[in-house]
Formats: structure tokens, C-alpha cells, sequence
């Protein structure tokens, strides 16, 4: 039995072309989202252990508030190095100081990096130091820095070029030096300066006895746990002694927690969608398979093969496609990962589009997974093989049954109220989990309901407003009704990929809007100061008092933010002059007063459940505790958070002190234009940060998501794809189904242009069932989340009208090879196919 399958596989692969290429492209996508995964973790581990290879004991801080990858740890007492220098097995113990240090170009405004912006001194120990000089020389007198080569080659900056470093205090520099990262030229996306010990104790540490941290290397035969074991004791309380493998590993496991395991949760979900989408198209092919070898089975089933038999063909079929295609799809997952960082580096993301990781873990997840879908997506048509009769063999049986059973709507009714009733109640109550079950089920439900809906929704092409065109029009739609199931199955791939495009453009688009309504709420000036995205630290809070100053400002009030434990759980607290920050934000004040908040004193959000008066056990990075006292309680807003402190309170714990906003209040009757010209001149002293009306703003802080839009758009072309191949195929074996009526059709009088137009009629019908049926679907589920999330709704009726034509554009394009196909059959052999 099994060798007969084999030979009816072979005697019948152009049928099954498309279920191999579903789950080749599904397979491949999962494979390389996998293998990119793999290729960061090791680039990433890479860069770490080079970055740590020389150190074998770090003395630091003991406080973590934050879990955040390149976090930097609280200053430390200065004298512990040379405590730590006489530990007997100690060969060479260096003192570090690392803080914000933001370099300017040569036109005097900040090089843009992907990463944080980093300054200290430079270790003499070449062991210890990760850095190497490739031009130049270290540094030794004041004023002379070191720079990394990746941003002296983004900031135009060469050996000898005088510039400035905002630390955040504007210092000149002559750059003497630029280094490299072991191989590379930097270490990931950061900028690194470099200063002398003392420089870097008046800049960054500003304080001549705090450090941030002691670099040792140990004498031979030493051991890293032996000499973090000796040193130990004599370190004052809030210091520790870890490891340089223990420092590596804590750094990889906070990027893996946050950045690789993002990346990777982001992936997964289209490698799904793909997956789901081919299972899909799988399925609609083998039930029509099949279907057409209904009196094959019952032939077998008459010569004495039983059921099991039967069903054990169709599996073995199965099997040996989900095999070869997921074996194919593994091995095109290597090159699926290059593409993916291709495509993320492209948009921004900063990633590089060169080599990656070979490993065997990929194949043995992925194969798996697409043998499984594939067997998961034949098994209800292997079912039905092994139910045929075997007295089938002897009369004229229907390829398909025309209707559907009762079964099918009284179960789809169901699961749509089930559904919908979830996401009405997470959308009443806020329960994202809630939204995401009733999601899961409102998805089966428009599954289980797509072949009842078929023949009314292809119905509608004969209505006068939308009537197809001549005969070729009418007989498009009769197929499309006559086998509801076969529309369905077609349209339902097209349909999940729709409905999560369309899903991921609402949630976009009402992100934004939540974004512009929430400045709108809480923002009341007309300019706003942004130190920019990601890796920018912020400017000096002098920014703010210099333009405070101008005669056309009438208010500034600059905020920045950093990391505290408080009462036991790591917080982000926000500072600024709460007083002068109510003057241009809208913070209404539900409680105590923000004017007079002394150092001792912080303001919360209602949010946060604490009453005027209640104290709050703060600990700071540098390790030191206080007990402040709630002196005010806000609205919730989310420009401000939950935790406001004074700047006076915060600069105790944090010399390098920085905003990374300045919101500007103008007088009445200075024009925006000339406010901005103004702050902008003053800006300028500090490295020139954007200057913007709050619509630009705005503009700025969603900037962000039309990239990451744009990213999905593309991974989800892969799930539309997928969807068309499985239409083009679902078409193609019906034209060899239809073969004998296509004859007739033509022994009768049509033309191949009337053929071509009924095939091309009856895709777009598909089409177009299918993506309606998305877009209806992602528009729920966009609004049910979006308010179980309480954010603003926002339906983008450009984006959904491109939708809408790229569905019907799939369609038409589905159609191509099967039309042409069916116009060129010759009318006899037609006529007489069995």
C-alpha cells in the first residue's frame, strides 16, 4: 500500500507543487527566525566576552535598581582599588569610571549612535582594557581624548580635531587617539570616549575619590573564584567582588530578557502566522485531492484495502511532502536569517546584514514543526478517504457535497458569541487576556463559519449593482457557490493574513493617536526640546534655566528620569522642578501642593495607592537609602509617571544629572517660528537637540512605529504569498477537475478568452471573500484590544483601502498560470478525460 502511494505521489507532484512550497515557505521563515535568533545571542556573547576576556574580578556597586542591559551601577569609594591592589594574587588592578559622555561632531552637534553614549578613562593595562589604539596614542595630558573608530568615522573626526564632549558640562577635547573594539570598530552601537583618570574623575565621576567600578586581573595560577574569594573581606559594605564570567553572563542575560527575547517573540509570531496560513492552504489542497480520488479509494476499498490503509496513504503522502518540504525549508532558513537582518538593518535597526550562525538546533525544531502542521492540516481529509464506500467505485459520485451541514452553523454561531462576548468584556473591563482567548476564538469561529457564508457572500456577484460581466461572470460565481467548502478553504489563508495585517495597521494607527492625544492632554506649551530616541542620554539641565531666560519664553521646565528601588521594587522615577513642570504640563494635583517640595519630599500618582504624608523607602544606584515623605498626589499622566522628584533630592545620587526633555511655554504673541529660532540658538551649546512644535513631536515619538509598521508589512507579505499560492493551487486542480466541462464549454461555443475570464472571475471572487473576511476580522480584534488596552481607536481608511485592493490585486494575480491553463485544453481530449 505504501508503495502504491509513493507511485500515485510521483505520478501526481505538480498537484501537490503548492502544499510543498506552503510548507517550504512557512518552514523557512521559522527556521531562519530561529537561526537569527541564534546569530545575535552569539554576536552579542561575543562582544561581551571580548569585552570581559582580560578581567577575572570586577569590584562594583552591590545596589542593582534596573535589570536593563548596560545599566550603569552606582559610583564607589575610590580607595577600594588600592585596597584591592594589595590582595596577594592580584596582578594588575585598575580603577574605572564610566558615565554619560556625548561627543559632537565637527559642525558641534551630536553624532548619531544606535546604542548608549559612554565616557571614562582610559586603563593603561593593555589585559584589562577591551580597547586597542589603532591611530594615535592613550591620552595623558587634560583635554586629550580617545574615540572609538566607528564614530570618528560617523562624526567625520580625525587625530588632532578639536571638538567637545558633553559629560554633561560642555568640555573641549583634542582628539589624540582613536581605538578599536578588539576587531571591530566599536562595541555593538555605542560611542566610547576616553579621557585620562583625573579627567575622568572632574568630568564624568565628578568627584576626585568615586569610581565606578575596579577592573582586576589575576597573578598565574590563580583562578577567578579563588581571587573574587580573597578579595571579598576587605571590601566596605555595599561593595561586591564578582567574577569576570559571572559579569558576562549577568550582561547576556539581561539583553536576552529584553532585546533578543522581543526580537524573537516578534518573529515567532509571523513564522505562526506563516505556518498557519500554509496549514491552510494544505488543507484545502488535500481535501480536493481527495476528493478527486473518491472512486481510486473506493476501487481499493472493493479489492479488499481497509480503512486503515486508506488513511495510512493519504498520511504516508502527507508525510513524505511535510518531509522533503520541511527538510528543504530548514536548510532555506540560513538564507531566510540573512534576509531578516537585511531587512531589519535596512529599516534602522542597526543590524548587520553579514554572515550567520550554522547550527543543528534550527533543523531539529523546525522539521518537526512543519511535518506536524502538515500532517495536522491532512488529517481531516485523510479521515474522510477512509470512510468512502466501496460500492463508490461503482456509480457516479459527487467530487465535493455542495452543501453544508447543520452542525457547522449551530457550532459557529457559538464560538462567534463566545468570542465576541470576550471581547466586549476585555474591552469593558481592560483585561488583555481576556481580548487575546476571545481573539483565538472569534479566528476559529470565522473559520468554522467560512464555508456557510461562501454561497451567500458569491451570491452577491449577481446582484445588478456588482454582476459580474457576460456568461464567463455567471459562471464564475455558480463554481464559487457550487463547492462552498473549496471558496472557503481558498479564502481563509487570505482571509488570516488580511485580518493580521490589518490588525497590526489599527493597533499602529491608534498608538499614534493615543501618543497625539496624550500630548494634547498633557502638554499645554508650544515647544518641546527632545534629546531623541534610544542611545541619546539627554543634555544638561542648563538647558532649561538659559532658555527660561529668553525674552519670548514665558516658562521651562526640563525633565529627565532614572532608576530607584522603592519600597523594594525597582521603579522609574521622573525629576524635575515640580512646581515649574505644573506650569507648562498639565499635572492636576488631587492632593498635598507641588510648590515647596523640599528634598525630602516627592510626588506620586494616584496610581501609585500612597496619600499625602506616606512615607516611601528609597534606594538610590550609589547604594545610599531615604525615607521621603509623599508631599503631593497627581492624575495619573503618563508623560510623568507614577514617581516625580525633586532635581535637588535626585543630584545627591546622581552627578551626571540629565534631561531628556524641555518643554517651552511661549509669551503670548511670539510666533512659533521665531521661538523656535531662538531656543534652537541656545540649544546649540548642547550638542543641538531637536527643537519641535508639539505636532513634530509627536511626529518624532511615533516615528518609531511606521518603521517597525513597515518591517511587518514586509514579513507579512511572506503569509499573503503563501495564501495566494494556496488560491492559484486550489484553482488549478479545479480546472483539472472541470476538465470535462471546460470541453463542453468550448465544444459549445466559448471562446479561450471567456475560460480565461470565468478562472479569473472566480479567483477574484475568492479573493475578495477572503479579504473582507480579514479586514472585518483585524478591524475587531484591532478595536477590541486597542480598548482592552484603553487607547485611543483609529481606523486608517488609506491603509485599509490599499488592503482591499492588494486582496483583489492577489487574486487576480492567482488566477494567471490556472487561466491559462484552462483556456489551452484541447476541446476533445477534454471532452473525453475521465
Amino acid at each position: 500500500m505504501i508503495k502504491l502511494t509513493l507511485k500515485e505521489l510521483m505520478a501526481r507532484k505538480r498537484r501537490l507543487a503548492g502544499s510543498f512550497l506552503a510548507v517550504f515557505l512557512g518552514v523557512a521563515f521559522l527556521a531562519g527566525t530561529l537561526v537569527l535568533g541564534d546569530t545575535l545571542q552569539s554576536g552579542i556573547k561575543g562582544f561581551l566576552t571580548q569585552a570581559y576576556a582580560g578581567t577575572d574580578v570586577s569590584v562594583r556597586n552591590a545596589t542593582s535598581v534596573s535589570d536593563a542591559p548596560g545599566r550603569i551601577r552606582g559610583m564607589i569609594d575610590g580607595s577600594v582599588a588600592d585596597r584591592v591592589r594589595r590582595v596577594d594574587g592580584v596582578a594588575a588592578a585598575e580603577p574605572v569610571i564610566q558615565g554619560s559622555g556625548q561627543l559632537l561632531d565637527r559642525g558641534g552637534k551630536l553624532i548619531d549612535v544606535l546604542g548608549p553614549r559612554t565616557a571614562g578613562n582610559w586603563i593603561s593595562d593593555p589585559a584589562l582594557n577591551p580597547y586597542t589604539i589603532a591611530e594615535g596614542r592613550a591620552p595623558r595630558a587634560a583635554g586629550e581624548v580617545v574615540i572609538d573608530r566607528k564614530v570618528a568615522r560617523d562624526g567625520h573626526l580625525r587625530l588632532e580635531d578639536h571638538t567637545a564632549v558633553l559629560t554633561p558640562q560642555r568640555v573641549p577635547v583634542t582628539i589624540v587617539g582613536i581605538a578599536r573594539f578588539g576587531t571591530e570598530d566599536a562595541f555593538g552601537g555605542t560611542s566610547f570616549t576616553a579621557f585620562t583618570l583625573e579627567d575622568a574623575r572632574r568630568h564624568v565621576a565628578q568627584s576626585p575619590g568615586r569610581i565606578t567600578s575596579v577592573a582586576v586581573r589575576s597573578a598565574p595560577g590563580v583562578s577567578q573564584d579563588a581571587l573574587a574569594d580573597r578579595i571579598r573581606p576587605l571590601l566596605p559594605q555595599g561593595v561586591e567582588a564578582i567574577t569576570g564570567e559571572r559579569l558576562a553572563d549577568e550582561s547576556m542575560a539581561g539583553i536576552t530578557s529584553s532585546f533578543l527575547g522581543f526580537v524573537r517573540a516578534f518573529l515567532m509570531v509571523f513564522a505562526g502566522v506563516a505556518l498557519l496560513v500554509g496549514g491552510f492552504s494544505i488543507h484545502n489542497t488535500f481535501s480536493i485531492v481527495v476528493a478527486q480520488r473518491t472512486r481510486d479509494a473506493a476501487l481499493l476499498r472493493a479489492l479488499g484495502a481497509s480503512r486503515r490503509q486508506i488513511l495510512l496513504s493519504v498520511v504516508v503522502e502527507a508525510l513524505a511532502i511535510g518531509l522533503t518540504a520541511s527538510l528543504a525549508g530548514a536548510v532555506g532558513g540560513f538564507g531566510c536569517a540573512a534576509l531578516l537582518k537585511a531587512l531589519f538593518a535596512g529599516f534602522g535597526f542597526g543590524l548587520k546584514a553579514t554572515g550567520v550562525v550554522f547550527s543543528v538546533t534550527p533543523v531539529l525544531i523546525a522539521v518537526p514543526v512543519g511535518v506536524f502542521v502538515t500532517l495536522a492540516a491532512c488529517l481531516a481529509p485523510a479521515l474522510r478517504a477512509s470512510r468512502v464506500p466501496p460500492l463508490a467505485a461503482l456509480r457516479e459520485v459527487a467530487v465535493e457535497h455542495a452543501g453544508t451541514p447543520p452542525s457547522r452553523l449551530i457550532t459557529g454561531s457559538v464560538l462567534a458569541a463566545l468570542g465576541t462576548g470576550l471581547l466586549l468584556w476585555s474591552a469593558l473591563t481592560g483585561t488583555l487576556p481576556v481580548a487575546g482567548l476571545g481573539a483565538v476564538i472569534a479566528l476559529v469561529a470565522m473559520v468554522v463559519l467560512g464555508p456557510v457564508a461562501a454561497r451567500p457572500v458569491a451570491a452577491l456577484a449577481g446582484v445588478p449593482a456588482v454582476r459580474l460581466r457576460g456568461a464567463a461572470g455567471g459562471l464564475a460565481r455558480q463554481n464559487a457557490m457550487r463547492s462552498p467548502r473549496r471558496t472557503a478553504g481558498a479564502a481563509t489563508a487570505l482571509m488570516i493574513g488580511v485580518g493580521v495585517v490589518t490588525l497590526f495597521t489599527v493597533f499602529a494607527a491608534s498608538l499614534k493617536a493615543t501618543m497625539g492625544d496624550e500630548v494634547a492632554r498633557s502638554f499645554g506649551g508650544d515647544l518641546v526640546v527632545s534629546a531623541g530616541g534610544y542611545g541619546a542620554a539627554g543634555f544638561g539641565p542648563g538647558l532649561a534655566t538659559g532658555v527660561a531666560a529668553l525674552p519670548g519664553v514665558a516658562g521651562a521646565a526640563g525633565m529627565g528620569s532614572g532608576e530607584a528601588e522603592i519600597d523594594g521594587s525597582d521603579r522609574t522615577v521622573r525629576v524635575a522642578d515640580p512646581a515649574r513642570l505644573a506650569g507648562i504640563v498639565r499635572l492636576t494635583v488631587r492632593s498635598g501642593s507641588l510648590t515647596g517640595l523640599g528634598p525630602d519630599r516627592i510626588a506620586v500618582s494616584s496610581s501609585a495607592g500612597k496619600p499625602v504624608g506616606a512615607p516611601l523607602r528609597v534606594r538610590f544606584a550609589d547604594g545610599s537609602a531615604q525615607t521621603f515623605t509623599v508631599g503631593a498626589v497627581y492624575a495619573p499622566l503618563d508623560a510623568v509617571g507614577s514617581y516625580l522628584m525633586p532635581r535637588a533630592a535626585w543630584a545627591q545620587h546622581d552627578p551626571q544629572g540629565l534631561d531628556s526633555v524641555l518643554f517651552v511655554d511661549l509669551r503670548p504673541g511670539v510666533a512659533a517660528a521665531t521661538g523656535k529660532a531662538a531656543v534652537a540658538a541656545v540649544a546649540r551649546s548642547y550638542g543641538s537637540p531637536a527643537v519641535q512644535t508639539r505636532a513634530e513631536y509627536t511626529d518624532a515619538q511615533t516615528a518609531p512605529l511606521d518603521n517597525l509598521l513597515a518591517v511587518v508589512y514586509v514579513m507579512l507579505a511572506l503569509a499573503i504569498l503563501i495564501a495566494l499560492m494556496g488560491i492559484a493551487n486550489t484553482l488549478s486542480l479545479a480546472v483539472h477537475e472541470r476538465t470535462r466541462e471546460i470541453g463542453l464549454l468550448r465544444a459549445v461555443g466559448a471562446t479561450r478568452g471567456q475560460i480565461r475570464s470565468m478562472v479569473r472571475w472566480e479567483s477574484l471572487i475568492v479573493a475578495l471573500f477572503g479579504t473582507a473576511g480579514g479586514l472585518g476580522l483585524g478591524l475587531f480584534l484591532g478595536w477590541a484590544l486597542v480598548a482592552a488596552g484603553a487607547q485611543s481607536f483609529a481606523a486608517p481608511v488609506v491603509q485599509i483601502v490599499v488592503i482591499t485592493a492588494v486582496g483583489a490585486l492577489a487574486g487576480e494575480l492567482a488566477a494567471i498560470r490556472p487561466a491559462r491553463r484552462a483556456a489551452r485544453l484541447r476541446v476533445i481530449e477534454a471532452i473525453s478525460a475521465a
